[in-house]
């Protein structure tokens, strides 16, 4: 280990908002952030004090509910950027939207249609179109990855033809940080008539999202990931491209007459949200997205990435460590040593009291490309401070001690 890294005060303290991480050092926010007082309490008053189901009573607890599952719905248009709140789809998460496009969006193409992806992606943007693929004939492109891991704009955009359909990419990598331009990206999938599709899942907890500025089609995050709650997730596609889409469930709320004979179906989002709707879950999104902007999305990014470039600091100063990701990466930090498997270093910093992620963090391509098996994950979220990062030197530094 070489000197000591300095470590820059952190720019705010957030940590008494979450009872959770009392006397803990979580540094897992990519996989699910720990959710604060406020979205708590929200859940809490909708089940204990609130609760009716909705859309569907006439007595007034459930027109109170409906009223408030709907201004969730307009709270997240206003979140992203959303031209109508018709334009948003309530999903159980990410994962279960990238498959409605899949199944929905994508059952109008044909065998030798392609759709493009990157090599980074999560498994959720890889294996949906796979399925697709199977079903269809479609062909599936790979965008390769920069020597800093990011994603080759220049190659991606030399792999677009007038066959391709839809570019489909993560606008933050879960492993790598990596912050894709996604401007570019639109401009140049539309310049060949194809649509764009972006997993917004690590995006939303820390940058501010304008989906009409960004110029893409399809936008998708999960609740969880945003200090909301679990089971509650967002689509959020254009007006038209939603209207022309063809349902991918059945079931009630998503009909408008039903016979025996035939069924005709509601406009949008209530087309994609058949059944009982995760109600307590738009409130808990909202409430989250109340807390995020009441801190505001820059200042998260900046306290987080002064976390992550602290952290690839203090990483360096260990021989062994390998870094993964841009020196800019999104509050992500993904790294390997010699000699140490993954789940050997997350056991070892789990009995000091920090928790990483270690594995392959369902991005198994990308660990091929990478050249490893697997990599242990720091990543930040707004409860973080300073002294995090010298609670994971210390277990680093009992890592290297134990295995030599």
């Amino acid at each position: 280990m070489n000197a000591p890294v300095t470590i820059p005060p952190v720019t705010f303290d957030r940590r008494a908002d979450f009872p959770a991480i009392a006397g803990w050092t979580y540094l897992d926010s990519a996989a699910t952030a720990q959710k604060p007082q406020v979205v708590i309490d929200a859940i809490t008053r909708a089940y204990a004090t609130d609760y009716a189901t909705v859309h569907r009573g006439v007595y007034a607890r459930s027109a109170s509910m409906t009223e408030a599952y709907e201004a969730a719905r307009v709270r997240v248009a206003q979140f992203i950027g959303a031209a109508t709140p018709e334009e948003i789809v309530f999903l159980r998460g990410a994962t279960e939207a990238i498959n409605l496009v899949a199944q929905s969006w994508g059952s109008r193409l044909q065998a030798g249609d392609r759709i493009l992806i990157s090599t980074l992606e999560h498994h959720s943007n890889i294996v949906p179109w796979q399925l697709l693929r199977d079903r269809t004939g479609i062909e599936i492109d790979v965008a390769p990855l920069t020597d800093d891991h990011r994603i080759d704009l220049d190659a991606l955009e030399a792999l677009l033809t007038p066959r391709t359909k839809l570019v489909s990419i993560a606008h933050v990598s879960n492993v790598l940080g990596s912050i894709a331009d996604i401007a570019r990206v639109a401009k140049a999938a539309h310049a060949v008539g194809a649509k764009l599709m972006v997993d917004g899942c690590q995006a939303a907890p820390r940058l501010a999202i304008d989906v009409q500025a960004l110029g893409c089609d399809f936008y998708t995050f999960s609740g969880h990931k945003l200090y909301g709650p679990t089971g509650i997730g967002v689509l959020w596609a254009r007006a038209d491209i939603l209207a022309d889409m063809p349902p991918w469930h059945g079931g009630g709320a998503m009909i408008e007459t039903v016979s025996f004979e035939r069924t005709t179906y509601a406009p949008p989002p209530a087309r994609f949200e058949a059944g009982t709707p995760h109600i307590v879950g738009a409130l808990g999104l909202a409430a989250a997205i109340d807390y995020v902007e009441g801190i505001g999305l820059d200042r998260i990014a900046r306290h987080e990435d002064a976390l992550a470039r602290a952290a690839r600091d203090m990483l360096r100063s260990f021989n062994s460590v390998r870094l993964f990701g841009p020196d800019d990466s999104a509050g992500i930090v993904s790294f390997a040593m010699d000699g140490v498997h993954p789940h050997d270093i997350g056991t070892i910093l789990d009995e000091a009291g920090v928790a990483i992620r270690a594995g392959h963090h369902c991005a198994q391509p990308l660990m091929a490309a990478l050249g490893v098996p697997a990599t242990a994950r720091a990543s930040f979220g707004i409860y973080n401070v300073d002294a995090d990062i010298g609670r994971l030197a210390d277990g680093i530094a009992k890592v290297t001690r134990i295995f030599g």
